[in-house]
């Protein structure tokens, strides 16, 4: 009888594993803290990778110079007095259920990608091997551990899928993986687990780390002494350093999630109808946030959406690597690709959820790791004539919904160009907290190896003024 291949089984348990690189057991998470006092059962955190431009989307500036405000207008939506781009019209008709943050300082000093994500997924602030080491500055064991993880930590293990779920994607293609994402100090058995979406058949959704190799099926998997042939060899041959307690709690996951035909159901999103399908578009965006509510309804406590970079046309347009990256032609590629997509996904999204009587015990956060630079031009794209915006690290905006959270309003301001934070500012912390009290989750202590205490978020206050 053959042994499970060490790769299909390294590969199979999945959760975080196959990421160990960037993250091992280096400390012992605390007991699932009591989670009184938050609505919040999952929440769903919607990355707009590339750094989307919060002055064409949710901040419009009127009133501002040309060469500030750019060719989009504001418009009115179901909250009074809150206002956001034309471009996001069936956004505009959630906007009882939305609270926009307007005055976020993300100041990174390095003004890119790689430290604008850790900064916004983390809620810390980058240290200085950002600045020395660029878009070499990977992943890191003892980095700060991403949000979503430290969330799912505290709740109790789900009974068949995981409690931290990424979709579709894990940005960006190696060697550039973006940091932050993972759970690194908090240690390697909470990482997320990650399924994979495909730009050509956007119902179709796979995590690698459920894929069994095809000599294998669930009868031998089932085979004890099989079974365990293949983890002893596995294991013999593992060159990280696991410990026996870890190595088994991972065991135990992988086989049952192999095992589960729940997992496998929660990914089929072709089991929607097509009309609820239709509602959100189907793209790859769009299907993933389906997939995202799906995952909700199944008890997943945190679920995160990367958006996906486009694969055609508009990295050329855009000047850069696709997504919302906008460096050349920002407003033709926000208002004839992104924002469309957007539009329709988000408020599918929202509406979907309240329909279901989901929204309330759902919190849906929608970040990027930057804003754009207001003043429009960008020498990479031929300056002002090439219409493009800039990466802004230092103000941009944040949008949540659901989970308590009371809609309908804008929290702080920028100033009149949307260049800075000018009343009530706030930092990627402060949200980051704010998404912990959503949840109820107040203990962030942790334990390293030695048995120190210590904070896995001391910085940042929640923003309860939102709920």
């Amino acid at each position: 009888m053959s042994q499970l291949p060490r790769r299909t089984f390294l590969v199979a348990s999945g959760l975080g594993f196959a990421g160990l690189q960037f993250g091992r057991p280096q400390v012992a998470a605390a007991a699932p803290a009591e989670t009184n006092g938050g609505r919040a059962k999952s929440t769903i955190l919607f990355f707009l990778c590339g750094g989307s431009s919060h002055i064409d989307m949710w901040d419009l500036k009127p009133k501002a110079p040309i060469e500030y405000r750019g060719e989009f207008n504001p418009i009115a939506t179901s909250a009074p007095g809150l206002f956001l781009s034309e471009h996001l019209p069936l956004t505009a008709q959630q906007g009882h259920h939305l609270a926009v943050i307007r005055s976020i300082d993300g100041a990174v000093n390095t003004n890119d990608h790689h430290a604008g994500y850790y900064h916004n997924l983390t809620g810390h602030r980058p240290d200085p091997s950002f600045l020395s080491l660029g878009n070499n500055r990977t992943p890191m064991p003892d980095d700060w551990p991403y949000l979503g993880c430290v969330a799912a930590s505290r709740r109790p293990p789900h009974p068949t899928l995981t409690n931290a779920i990424t979709l579709p994607f894990k940005p960006s293609r190696a060697p550039y993986t973006r940091p932050g994402q993972f759970a690194a100090r908090l240690g390697v058995e909470f990482d997320p687990l990650y399924v994979d979406g495909n730009f050509k058949e956007p119902l179709k959704f796979h995590a690698p780390s459920l894929v069994l190799d095809t000599k294998v099926n669930s009868t031998r998997l089932t085979e004890r002494n099989a079974l365990l042939q293949s983890v002893d060899a596995a294991r013999r041959n593992f060159d990280a350093a696991a410990d026996a307690q870890l190595w088994s709690r991972q065991q135990e996951r992988a086989v049952s999630l192999l095992m589960s035909s729940a997992a496998t159901d929660a990914f089929d999103v072709s089991r929607e109808s097509p009309e609820v399908r239709a509602r959100y578009g189907e793209t790859i965006n769009g299907m993933s946030l389906l997939l995202a509510r799906r995952l909700v309804e199944a008890g997943v406590p945190f679920v995160t959406v990367f958006w996906v970079e486009h694969e055609g046309l508009v990295p050329e347009r855009c000047k850069s690597g696709g997504g919302w990256d906008t460096h050349g032609s920002n407003f033709a590629c926000l208002r004839e690709n992104l924002l469309p997509d957007f539009d329709r996904g988000y408020s599918a999204l929202i509406g979907d959820l309240h329909d279901r009587g989901l929204l309330d015990q759902t919190l849906v956060m929608i970040t990027s790791e930057m804003g754009r630079k207001p003043k429009i031009g960008d020498p990479r794209s031929g300056g002002t004539a090439g219409a493009g915006r800039d990466h802004w690290t230092y103000c941009l905006s944040d949008v949540l919904a659901g989970g308590g959270i009371k809609g309908g309003q804008a929290y702080g301001a920028s100033d009149k160009f949307g260049e800075y934070p000018a009343d009530n500012p706030c930092t990627p912390g402060d949200v980051a907290k704010t998404v912990y009290h959503a949840m109820g989750i107040h203990d962030l202590e942790a334990r390293d190896r030695d048995g120190r205490v210590f904070n896995l978020l001391a910085e940042g206050e929640p923003l309860v003024s939102l709920f």
